[in-house]
């Protein structure tokens, strides 16, 4: 099937949707880095037809798009509006970009989209703005008049509710808040999935069920021992259990261990065939080079080597202090080399990041996991697989004009 990558970023979504049977046909992004990277890596997973859009969303018209066969769009608008880590200025911050991907939608009707963020638009000083952003995506030819007030805007929408007249372009719109360690991420990586199913299609959507739990690694270390087996851990180096699960584990012995699922995977279990870094670039491994200058902070202490890393940062100016950095089991700390960031991320090895070290954790620390986008994508591409009308018709907005391209 055919679909669209909108803020492609370093690859994450993209990947992920590629596993689950998906051609993008372009990958738009901006960041000149991460669309070198992109030119550099699509190639090796087949793509060699897709095209990289380097530039503004917002200076781009999609409707060139509608009726070519694109099935889907998939994007994750940038998230420094929304962050817990950003300034919190929800819509009114220049970067929310999620209007220009309804727009997208607008005018090229996919019969899916797919938009992933961070859990803090799920806050509540922006539970209104996100209302608005789902019913913007419900009906995404009903588009703002002017310089219309996007909370007059909602009501109008809010009133298509109940109306008995609805436009002819219409999806099915649903969210739901995932942490990417449930998916096989070694990474505790919490993401706002929306996805929507354009209401002529006969099928409906169902998010994927976690394939892995918190309780099967618990299990796995602390009642039968497995974990450290499998990495040939003697007992007498195996650390004490943290008094803080010691009740959970005791629950867990009476349970079947078959019901759990799979283990948590580890940030051990994610570099456990890496080689330690050092000063010399690796020459197996792209980017597996070692970055002095780590140091520990109250609350920033890095990610314990036997548990799901902490959510990789992206910052301004390079990596946040105390962050990205694995935790050793005598407590010392160092950077992860960006090939180890990118297995956190489930990129594969031959996945090369263009620019310094820095400009690779940027874009690692702003992607999406590629085992949580590839259950998801999965789950569309299911969805899509079932036969569903064809569209002859280009989308037109409520009031029968062609969609105005905002910005223009």
């Amino acid at each position: 099937m055919r679909s669209l990558e909108l803020f492609a970023g370093s690859g994450g979504l993209l990947i992920g949707a590629h596993a689950a049977g998906f051609r993008p046909v372009a990958a738009f992004e901006w960041n000149r880095n991460a669309c070198a990277t992109l030119e550099a890596n699509l190639s090796k997973i087949g793509l060699v037809s897709t095209f990289v859009v380097s530039g503004d969303v917002r200076e781009h018209s999609f409707e060139k798009f509608a009726g070519a066969g694109v099935a889907a769009i998939f994007g994750g608008p940038p998230c420094q509006p929304f962050s817990i880590g950003g300034k919190h200025q929800g819509v009114a911050d220049s970067r929310d970009m999620f209007p220009h991907a309804i727009r997208a939608v607008s005018e090229s009707a996919p019969v899916a989209f797919c938009w992933e963020n961070v859990r803090g638009l799920l806050r509540p000083a922006f539970s209104e703005y996100f209302d608005y952003i789902l019913r913007r995506s419900r009906f995404p030819s009903v588009v703002r008049v002017g310089d219309e007030p996007w909370q007059h805007h909602l009501a109008r929408l809010e009133s298509l509710e109940h109306a008995k007249s609805k436009p002819a372009l219409q999806y099915h719109v649903t969210h739901r808040l995932f942490n990417a360690a449930d998916f096989g991420a070694p990474q505790l990586r919490y993401r706002v999935f929306i996805v929507g199913v354009r209401s002529d299609h006969p099928t409906p959507f169902r998010f994927p069920t976690p394939s892995h739990s918190r309780d099967a690694l618990l299990y796995d270390m602390w009642v039968s021992g497995e974990y450290w087996e499998r990495h040939r851990i003697a007992k007498r180096h195996r650390p004490e259990m943290d008094s803080r699960v010691a009740s959970q584990v005791a629950r867990l012995r009476s349970q079947l261990r078959e019901l759990m699922g799979n283990p948590w995977r580890t940030v051990r279990d994610a570099l456990a065939d890496l080689p330690e870094p050092t000063r010399v670039a690796s020459r197996r491994y792209s980017g597996h080079l070692l970055n002095p200058g780590a140091k520990a902070y109250p609350g920033h202490d890095g990610s314990p080597l036997d548990w799901p890393s902490k959510a990789l940062k992206a910052g301004d100016h390079g990596v946040p202090g105390g962050e990205n950095m694995i935790r050793r089991v005598d407590g010392s700390v160092r950077y992860f080399t960006a090939r180890e960031a990118a297995r956190i991320q489930c990129f594969p090895d031959t996945w090369e990041f263009s620019g310094a070290w820095s400009e690779a954790m940027r874009q690692l620390g702003n992607a999406v996991p590629c085992a949580l986008a590839s259950a998801v994508a999965s789950e569309i591409y299911a969805t899509l697989s079932c036969p569903s009308p064809v569209r002859s018709a280009k989308p037109r907005t409520h009031s029968g004009k062609r969609p105005r391209v905002p910005g223009r």
